[in-house]
Parts: C-alpha cells; sequence; structure tokens
C-alpha cells in the first residue's frame, strides 16, 4: 500500500477517539477507514457481466486495494488537498517567465496513486499494466475511474484528459507524433511522464465551437498559435490539444482544425504561451483550471485542416463517458456516507435507519445511484464493443454518451445534496467529505457541455444518424432476457411508446423538449439494464430498483409526453 507523506497522514490517536468511548464522538459515525470496494456488494457481479472472468480475478485485489485506500489514507489527501489548492507562479524572482503551477503536497502523492500506482490512464493504451498481459477495455479503466473519484474528484480530471489525449494521438496524429510522444503519455514513471490537456473555449465560444478566433500561422515549416482560451482545465499539462483557425482556411465550422502544442519546444524552453490566471472555482479546487494565452506557441497540425470539430468532439466524447462513470462515483460515495451514518448515528433510541423517513431518503438515493451506475457502465462496455467494430455498436454509443452525461451528471447533484442533509450539522462542516462531494458534482454538469447541450446533442445523432433505431434494436433485445414477464411487458410497452415520441420530437425540431425527451430515454434504457441485470448475474434485489425506476422516475414522465396517465399503457 502507499503511504501518504507523513506531514499528510491521518493521525491514528486522533482518529480513535472519534470512534471509541468517552465524551466526545460518541454519537458521531466516522466512516474514515472503510473500503470503498468492500461496501459495495453488487459490483464484482456487475462486472462479472461485461469482463473477461480471468481479466476480473487479476483485477479484483487491485479494485479491494483502491477500495482501502481511498476509505482511509486518501481521503486525508484529497481533503487537505482541495484545502491547500494550486497557485500560480508567472514567473522566476529574476523575472523570467515561467507559467509554472505549484501543487501542494497531498495533491502531488494523488497524483502519484493514480498515475504510478494504478495506471489509470495507460491500462486501455498499453499491455502488461497491473499485472495484466492485454491492454484493458474501457470498463475496466472506468471502475477505477470509479474507485478513485469516490475520494478525489480534481485529479480525475487529468487522468481522464491524458487517457483521451492519447486516444486521439493514436487516431489522428502523425507516426512522427505518435513515436515522439506515445510512450510518455503512457508511462509510470511520474518523472518522465507527459500529461494532457485540452484547449477549446474562448470566452464569446463556449458550446458554439464555430466561432473559435485562435489563429494558426505556418511560419517556416512551422505553425504558431496565437489567442486567449478562456477555461483550461488541468492547466499545467504537458501537452495540449487546442482548436485553432488556420489563417487561410474559411470562417465557421470548416475552417476549425486541431492542434498539438507542447508545453516545452525541443530545445527544452518554455513554448511561447502564459498561464494569465488561475480559476477560483466552487468545485475540483485541488486541481488546476486557468487561462491561456498563446503568443506564437508552436504546434503541431493533427490530420487535416478543417477537421479540428470532428476530431475534439470524439476526444470530448470520451471525456463526457468519464464524467458520467465520475458523477455515477461521487453518488455512490454519498451513498454509501449516508447510509453508515444511518445505521450508526442514534436518535430517539435507536438507528435512524429504523426511521421510517430515513429509510425513504436512503431507499430513493440509492435506486439513484445503482440507476446512474448500470447506465454508465453499461454504456462502457457497449464502446468497446464500437471498438472491436460490431455493427450498430457505434451508433448506440453515440446516443447512449449524451444521454448519460446528461442524466447521470445532473442525478449527482440532488444525491449528494440529499446526503449533505441525511448527516444533519456535520453534513455542512468541510472537515467532513459531504460538501466536497457536492461542490465537485457541479463540475461533471458543466464540463464537456450543459445539460442542454448534451440534450440538444441527442436530438442532433438522431437527426443525422438515425441512431434511435439502434437504440430500439438494442433495449427490446435487452428485454427478451429479461426474467420477469410482468415487468418485460410493461417497459415493452413503454418502449413502443417513447421511441416515436422522441424522434418525432428530434425530427421536427421541438427543443423545448428536448431534455424531457432525453429523460425518457435515459430512464426507459436504465430501468431495462437494470432488470436485464437482475436476470443475469443473480441479483434479484435489482428487479425492485427496476420497478422503483418505473415507478417512480419513468412512468412520472408519460403524463407531461403523451397527455395519458402512465397506467394506461398497461390495460
Amino acid at each position: 500500500m502507499s503511504t501518504a507523506p507523513e506531514e499528510f497522514a491521518m493521525n491514528s490517536t486522533t482518529e480513535a477517539s472519534h470512534r471509541g468511548p468517552g465524551t466526545f464522538g460518541r454519537n458521531i459515525p466516522d466512516s474514515f477507514g472503510i473500503n470503498l470496494f468492500a461496501e459495495d456488494p453488487d459490483l464484482m457481479p456487475l462486472l462479472g457481466l461485461y469482463l473477461d472472468p480471468q481479466l476480473l480475478k487479476s483485477l479484483a485485489p487491485h479494485l479491494n486495494r483502491l477500495g482501502e485506500m481511498a476509505g482511509g489514507e486518501m481521503e486525508q489527501l484529497a481533503s487537505t488537498a482541495d484545502k491547500e489548492g494550486p497557485r500560480l507562479q508567472p514567473r522566476t524572482r529574476a523575472g523570467v517567465p515561467t507559467s509554472e503551477v505549484i501543487y501542494h503536497p497531498a495533491y502531488l502523492e494523488l497524483e502519484r496513486i493514480g498515475y504510478e500506482q494504478f495506471a489509470m490512464h495507460a491500462v486501455s493504451h498499453v499491455p502488461g499494466m497491473l499485472g495484466w498481459p492485454d491492454v484493458m477495455p474501457p470498463l475496466a479503466k472506468y471502475v477505477l475511474f470509479y474507485l478513485y473519484g469516490q475520494v478525489e474528484h480534481g485529479l480525475t480530471c487529468p487522468l481522464n484528459m491524458t487517457d483521451a489525449f492519447t486516444r486521439t494521438l493514436k487516431k489522428h496524429g502523425s507516426p512522427e507524433l505518435i513515436e515522439k510522444y506515445l510512450s510518455r503519455l503512457t508511462t509510470l514513471d511520474m518523472k518522465q511522464l507527459l500529461q494532457g490537456g485540452m484547449l477549446v473555449t474562448e470566452q464569446h465560444a463556449g458550446s458554439d465551437v464555430s466561432q473559435t478566433e485562435t489563429e494558426a500561422h505556418l511560419e517556416n515549416g512551422v505553425w504558431k498559435l496565437r489567442g486567449q482560451k478562456w477555461f483550461c482545465s488541468n492547466a499545467s499539462a504537458d501537452l495540449m490539444l487546442v482548436l485553432a483557425r488556420p489563417d487561410t482556411a474559411p470562417s465557421g465550422w470548416a475552417g476549425v482544425s486541431l492542434f498539438l502544442m507542447p508545453k516545452h519546444k525541443d530545445d527544452g524552453s518554455h513554448n511561447d504561451y502564459r498561464i494569465v490566471a488561475l480559476k477560483d472555482k466552487v468545485c475540483t479546487k485541488s486541481m488546476a483550471t486557468g487561462e491561456i494565452q498563446m503568443e506564437g506557441a508552436e504546434a503541431y497540425l493533427m490530420g487535416e485542416v478543417g477537421r479540428g470539430f470532428q476530431q475534439i468532439a470524439e476526444m470530448m466524447s470520451a471525456s463526457r463517458m468519464s464524467n458520467s462513470i465520475r458523477s455515477a462515483a461521487l453518488m455512490r460515495r454519498a451513498y454509501t456516507e449516508s447510509r453508515h451514518f444511518a445505521r450508526n448515528r442514534l436518535a430517539f433510541g435507536k438507528p435512524i435507519d429504523q426511521l421510517p423517513l430515513m429509510r425513504k431518503q436512503l431507499s430513493k438515493m440509492e435506486v439513484v445511484v445503482e440507476q446512474g451506475r448500470s447506465f454508465a457502465f453499461h454504456t462502457a462496455e457497449i464502446l468497446r464493443r464500437a471498438d472491436e467494430g460490431e455493427p450498430g455498436m457505434e451508433k448506440l454509443v453515440r446516443i447512449l454518451t449524451p444521454l448519460a452525461k446528461y442524466r447521470v451528471c445532473r442525478d449527482a447533484r440532488k444525491v449528494t445534496a440529499d446526503a449533505m442533509e441525511a448527516h444533519g450539522g456535520i453534513g455542512i462542516i468541510e472537515e467532513w467529505p459531504h460538501s466536497r462531494l457536492m461542490r465537485d458534482s457541479f463540475t461533471m454538469t458543466i464540463g464537456e457541455g450543459t445539460a442542454t447541450v448534451n440534450a440538444l446533442d441527442v436530438y442532433r445523432c438522431i437527426q443525422k444518424q438515425d441512431t434511435l433505431s439502434a437504440f430500439e434494436a438494442h433495449f427490446q433485445a435487452l428485454l427478451g432476457e429479461v426474467s420477469d414477464q410482468d415487468l418485460q411487458q410493461k417497459l415493452t410497452r413503454r418502449l413502443q411508446k417513447i421511441v416515436p415520441f422522441v424522434r418525432d420530437c428530434a425530427l421536427q425540431r421541438h427543443e423545448e423538449l428536448a431534455r424531457e425527451a432525453s429523460s425518457s430515454l435515459f430512464h426507459l434504457g436504465s430501468t431495462i439494464i437494470i432488470a436485464w441485470e437482475a436476470s443475469h448475474a443473480g441479483l434479484e434485489h435489482r428487479l425492485d430498483y427496476a420497478r422503483a425506476i418505473l415507478h417512480h422516475r419513468l412512468d412520472g414522465q408519460f403524463p407531461r409526453l403523451f397527455g395519458m396517465m402512465a397506467t394506461d399503457l398497461d390495460r
């Protein structure tokens, strides 16, 4: 097990005083030290539905170790890193520009755990990681993010950015660029590692990247970038993917191109850009987000001029998938904390999880947590099948990804807020993780497109790629494998109603209904997935989750969507 620096390690004496007898701490349940992997009994059976049995057997000890660390030493490191955020050092004391970001040692230790110990950036790209001889499928990587993200959310962004950067480089980079950078993007040696980042957003060009004004000019065979990017996560990254417009390219989407901009030139000097400022954020405070001014920075063209939007969209799609997994992680941690607290907190002579309203609150949280996890995990499996060229899977992952990004990320805000409330006054004390979980949940709803952007993207892929047909075929097939006949029939009727409705909304461009239509697809899909899981993994209790979603979340939308009561569908 990794050991945190001594000055940031949890004081065992202090911790014991919280749990032991005495005047103080007698009725303040403290979850520090629990194993977040062991506290999640459905996790291994669900992974068994998707991962090769030998891979899962090989991966299990690593998951257990990460779960143990996340519930203990990593929690203290994450709390410290959240409070002691990064700072910008714009120059040396002699006046030499540096644009260096200084991180607290707690963050650097968390960084080492993610990159060096668990290879989260590399398991999907390089064989031999974590003792597995082959490259791991997406879900194997994402379950590492799922456990790591339950305790440290800020660093999951650089880890994901580096992973997504590598995927983009392998697909669109020249052989020379791949040779130059790939090995250092996937190394476990922190001294050699190059982290990836992305520069897209400008003040006047957020979601509308067709308005990109950053200029790219070819000078003596070298591309030079000039302009300002307004919002850059992982601002200290060693390699940046940048959207810019060559000065010979047309306006609009057609002229936007993708460039790779290194932090350092080949001679070792800092490239001609500077970090203007670091954002003072409400969330992911451990990780540096900044404004970057390019002043003739050297860069490499990725692929062809004018293909930038399509290329960055692929990277953003991978990031959206990661956002969904990380939001599911936040919800799971919030629920685990609430369940532990309720089981051990006494009020009115009994544990508060025996009180009807608290039991109801926990049950509602649990259903949403499982819904988000199942939809995100299933989407990761569809991504694997798409990468392997299975017919129809590319269209399916194209619609599932924005659905997951929209709904799982949005649900995380409510679940983490409800968890804070479940802890009473302790919930709003910064010594505990609850406020950090809630704050970090807001990152996921905004990064890689807001809820509205993703709901409209669902429309877009239906209009341009007929992805809804792939959705209908896939979920109809899953329904055929659901063991509960009554549930199967009810969900079949809803599939037959929802799909035509959403198709009409998209094709007729009823943008005002985009969020409702997308939500109905998400609730339908997640209910079917959970029912299918219960039928194949021997998890009968998950049928209760499916029934709860059907009754409380899915059917609740039918009066608005169809002008009828949901029960009418069952007559």
